[in-house]
């Protein structure tokens, strides 16, 4: 097996998640999901090793919900390995990345609470249920 392949990482993601203690779906190799508590209501996570990355994401709020200046402003000032975004219908969702090869237990716990806090933050300031467009 070649060095850096992304076993190592993958094996880090297993790693953080078995730590945790969540029950973790695995649709694909080299991918995961889990559902943690954020805000009074499940966030569904999910993490993919591929391109040398691995990539978290979940969805936040649904369109309308949270001011888009209020993200900008938050992801330019408040973040670290993490960022708002939104899909093309307005949904927010909050990613991340770190290089595969950096992927370790504690990196992998590391990012995912950062994307958990994210997530907070942003639906402790979200208008539920969203105005009417």
């Amino acid at each position: 097996m070649q060095e850096g392949s992304g076993v190592e990482a993958r094996t880090g993601v297993d790693d953080a998640l078995e730590a945790l203690g969540l029950r973790v779906h695995r649709p694909a190799p080299g991918e995961w999901g889990v559902t943690v508590p954020c805000a009074g209501w499940p966030l569904h996570v999910g993490l993919r090793a591929a391109t040398g990355l691995l990539r978290v994401q979940a969805e936040v709020a649904p369109p309308g919900a949270i001011d888009p200046a209020w993200l900008l402003h938050h992801n330019r000032r408040d973040l670290l390995l993490v960022r708002y975004a939104s899909s093309s219908f307005g949904a927010v969702w909050v990613q991340g990345e770190l290089p595969l090869e950096a992927a370790t237990e504690a990196r992998v716990d590391e990012l995912l609470g950062r994307l958990l806090e994210a997530a907070e933050d942003a639906r402790a300031g979200a208008v539920w249920p969203p105005p009417a467009a």
